[in-house]
């Protein structure tokens, strides 16, 4: 093998939020340079493991772990693992001799830029929230560059070393207004949604791949009011919340109506290009991914932060937007109080739904894994 190929590791991941970025912008170097040799290093035990072999990347694995927030004997071991992965990743790098080192987040991430910057292998990091993590606040002193999503992350890293080039998203979520029609049709929704005037609203529901427990139990508590106001609904319940959902639409459904008609509960949804181009309103968690995709989509949203994220994040991701006029925010403790009337003003407020819409699309980064890995080529030919 010619040593004249670049190679790259990327490592990181841990949830959906650090896989697909890692992938695009895999992808996205691979479109650079056909060539290009990459290696992925993970945690071993995590999704990671087997989501960048299905998407045709290979990856090594790290016995690191993080810290458990119990007492529990597995926090005794934790300064081990972080040992033993350091080594094993000083290992890893000097075996793969890579050109460049990219890390976008998880327990991996932190050992294997550690290691890389000791080696002064040329290093960058993705940061993906408004409010960085420890690890990528220790790793911005060391790295060359850092790749971030938001405004304002001077007070975090190095002013010299930022690049602001967004949260890399799918591809199939741009230009979604032709897709409309066929959305429609997908979902099985009332054709009249296709009328100008039509004063059918559809409301996407998305809490993560795993659901979330606050916002189902908000709109299953209100569907009857929702099945009064006519609005038809795209429900994204997670596996775990889908049969009790399922059931409370069945039996709210008005007389003479077939409640599939109205609402459609699925456990996933995997054409999440058609279910963004079928809402009007949009009901979301506050991940950094599902951020970058509802800027890309110019939906109006509201926000429901988890509570069960570190350093609260999410509420920090919304707040981005929320400053900007760009969202709306409920506090996931007031949802059940709170969510459905300020969703039904929103809906009955054709103006702000349309300031929303024109400040969120001022926010998106629709070439953010063109611009990340043109980051990464830079380290490269420095």
């Amino acid at each position: 093998m010619s040593r004249q190929q670049r190679r790259v590791i990327i490592s990181g991941g841990g949830t959906g939020g650090h896989i697909f970025p890692a992938i695009a912008i895999a992808n996205a170097l691979k479109r650079i340079d056909a060539t290009m040799e990459i290696l992925f290093i993970g945690a071993l035990g995590r999704m990671e493991m087997e989501k960048i072999p299905k998407a045709g990347f290979r990856i090594e694995g790290l016995p690191i772990a993080g810290i458990q927030r119990r007492l529990t004997w597995k926090n005794l071991v934790l300064p081990y693992k972080v040992i033993q992965s350091l080594m094993k990743a000083r290992m890893m790098i000097k075996n793969f001799q890579p050109d460049a080192v990219v890390g976008v987040g998880g327990y991996a991430s932190g050992p294997v830029l550690f290691a890389a910057t000791m080696m002064k292998i040329p290093s960058l990091i993705q940061e993906q929230n408004s409010y960085a993590g420890i690890t990528n606040k220790i790793l911005g002193k060391r790295v060359k560059k850092i790749c971030v999503a938001y405004d304002g992350m001077e007070k975090f890293f190095p002013a010299e070393k930022i690049a602001v080039t967004g949260n890399p998203v799918r591809k199939d979520i741009v230009n979604l207004e032709t897709k409309r029609e066929e959305a429609l049709k997908f979902f099985g929704l009332s054709r009249e949604l296709l009328m100008e005037k039509s004063e059918k609203k559809v409301l996407l529901i998305i809490g993560g791949s795993l659901g979330a427990g606050t916002i189902n139990e908000s709109i299953r508590m209100n569907l009857e009011k929702l099945f009064e106001e006519g609005i038809q609904i795209i429900w994204q319940t997670g596996k775990g919340y889908y049969e009790k959902n399922a059931e409370a639409a069945k039996k709210f459904s008005p007389s003479g109506v077939q409640w599939t008609d109205r609402i459609k509960v699925h456990q996933f949804i995997d054409r999440m290009d058609l279910a963004y181009a079928a809402a009007d309103v949009v009901i979301s968690r506050a991940g950094a991914l599902s951020i970058a995709e509802l800027c890309i989509a110019k939906k109006p949203c509201i926000l429901v932060p988890s509570p069960n994220v570190a350093e609260d994040h999410q509420t920090k991701n919304a707040l981005a937007l929320v400053n900007k006029n760009a969202a709306l925010m409920v506090k996931d403790s007031e949802a059940k109080e709170k969510l459905v009337d300020t969703l039904l003003n929103l809906m009955k407020d054709d103006s702000l739904q349309q300031t929303l819409m024109t400040n969120i699309a001022a926010l998106a980064k629709p070439n953010a894994d063109d611009d990340i890995a043109n980051e990464v080529l830079k380290l490269m030919n420095e």
